[in-house]
């Protein structure tokens, strides 16, 4: 059975320009209920989508709906687990760690319109709000041009087109969840008066790149732990690549400037291995990134989706 595009939730797509991050942790003293109110919620979230398509196409939403490791077993104690889906475990370099945090369920929602945003995110708290708490909410915006919150190009290597599906979705390795994703989100806050007291090429640097061409710097041109270095997994002499979105978020009042780090991914051990690069290797941006949070979904296929829905999941009495 080959990938099919067109069951897979929004893990591949553009990031948007209006943007809401949202994790959740379940009750887990009252699984069958839990088990209930989800099978309404993956009933329901379908029809949200295009209630809300027709309400507003122009608004261009994308939405993405994750499950952790630990609320599978306990939502799904008696069916298959997807190959690679782990609780994300911290991972400690010599000098910054990327922690992990709580996180159940995992909402992604993007739009052009914030309304569009807004009004998705409301009715799916509808579904959510007697069994769920909210761990984090985070809501981020596009920057100019498309640019991190750091100034620099974003997403320029990134697979584009029908070659990002071969990285963000699960093939035949894994048959029962095809067209799935896994999917890594990590909050960061940046030091941005420590940023900005780096002059451009010492920013170039520790990036990799040029700030305004994107163009790559030649190598003895980088840091040896350059951004566009440590943050590769080149793991068998071969480049292997995720589909990455970094969406800035703020509180500009409080001098609070952060990233959202949404990766989709194939095979979430292509995305461990880049964390650990980054950490092992002391990535040169992390002299200014703090990472604040870290956790681990599985984004089922439609048609898995459908199945949740109709309780093929869940236990059989």
């Amino acid at each position: 059975m080959p990938i099919n595009p067109a069951d897979a939730q929004d893990v591949y797509r553009d990031a948007g320009d209006n943007i809401m991050f949202t994790t959740y942790v379940i009750d887990r003293d009252h699984l069958d209920q839990d088990r209930t109110a989800l099978a309404e919620f993956a009933d329901r979230l379908a029809a949200i989508e295009r209630s809300m398509a027709i309400r507003s196409p122009e608004a261009n939403l994308r939405v993405a709906f994750g499950i952790g490791a630990t609320a599978w077993k306990l939502l799904f104690p008696t069916a298959n687990v997807p190959k690679e889906l782990v609780d994300f475990q911290a991972v400690k370099g010599p000098k910054y760690t990327a922690p992990a945090t709580p996180g159940d369920l995992f909402m992604h929602v993007r739009a052009k319109d914030t309304a569009v945003v807004y009004e998705v995110m409301d009715q799916a708290r509808e579904f959510l709000r007697d069994w769920t708490t909210v761990v984090d909410e985070t809501k981020g915006f596009r920057y100019f041009e498309g640019r991190a919150i750091i100034g620099f190009i974003d997403g320029t290597e990134n697979p584009a087109g029908p070659d990002a599906t071969q990285y963000a979705l699960i093939g035949e390795e894994d048959p029962e969840f095809i067209n799935g994703s896994y999917a890594f989100a990590q909050k960061y806050l940046h030091n941005m008066d420590a940023w900005k007291s780096l002059k451009t090429d010492g920013q170039e640097k520790a990036i990799g790149r040029h700030k305004f061409s994107d163009q790559e710097l030649e190598d003895d041109e980088k840091l040896p732990n350059a951004h566009n270095i440590a943050s590769q997994d080149n793991e068998g002499g071969v480049e292997h690549k995720i589909v990455r979105m970094n969406v800035p978020f703020a509180e500009p009042g409080k001098g609070i400037v952060g990233t959202y780090f949404i990766g989709y991914a194939r095979h979430f051990t292509v995305t461990q291995r880049m964390l650990t690069n980054m950490f092992t290797q002391s990535d040169r941006l992390l002299d200014f990134s703090t990472p604040i949070t870290g956790a681990a979904f599985f984004i089922p296929s439609r048609r898995l989706l459908e199945k949740i829905a109709d309780g093929d999941y869940f236990p059989q009495d």
